[in-house]
């Protein structure tokens, strides 16, 4: 039975506290992705519908393998959003899943650049700092513009 799946008709006047687990394949993240769910999902939430909408409140939490965007090492990045909040309009007075909702704010808060210093499970530095850095010299010796540019290039139409 999915938790996230309830009768807006049967909700309580109160809300409706769920809490568990849901295995790491819940986010059914493709084999190729480089982001891999390590560890389940653990949620604690509260639902309450609120005239023409759904009010979601509580704690989320889920540990995730990246891929670092400059060694390409991996690392541990953990998802805890202690102050959860979501508010999902009724559309019919039927039954409501916020599976797809969970999933993709879970997945949202990962770096969409991930580094190896944002990892939070085992903090570390990257082994490729500093490889990168920008030169302060450039590239060629020329003036800008001095071969003309683009711009002079309209002015020769007149």
């Amino acid at each position: 039975m999915n938790p996230f799946q309830f009768d807006i008709r049967n909700l309580p006047e109160d809300g409706k506290q769920i809490s568990g687990t849901q295995p790491a394949s819940f986010f059914a993240l493709p084999e190729a992705d480089s982001a891999k769910a390590l560890s389940p999902l653990t949620y604690d939430l509260n639902i309450v519908r609120d005239d023409k909408d759904i009010l979601v409140t509580g704690h989320l939490q889920a540990t995730f393998g990246l891929e670092c965007g400059r060694c390409l090492q991996r690392f541990d990045y953990q998802v805890d959003m202690a102050d959860y909040q979501a508010e999902v309009p009724i559309e019919k007075e039927t039954t409501m899943d916020l599976t797809d909702l969970v999933r993709e704010d879970i997945l949202l808060a990962l770096p969409n650049f991930p580094r190896c210093e944002d990892g939070n499970v085992d903090p570390r530095d990257c082994p490729a700092e500093g490889h990168f850095d920008p030169t302060d010299e450039p590239v060629v010796n020329e003036e800008p513009g001095a071969d003309g540019g683009v711009w002079n290039a309209l002015d020769q139409l007149k």
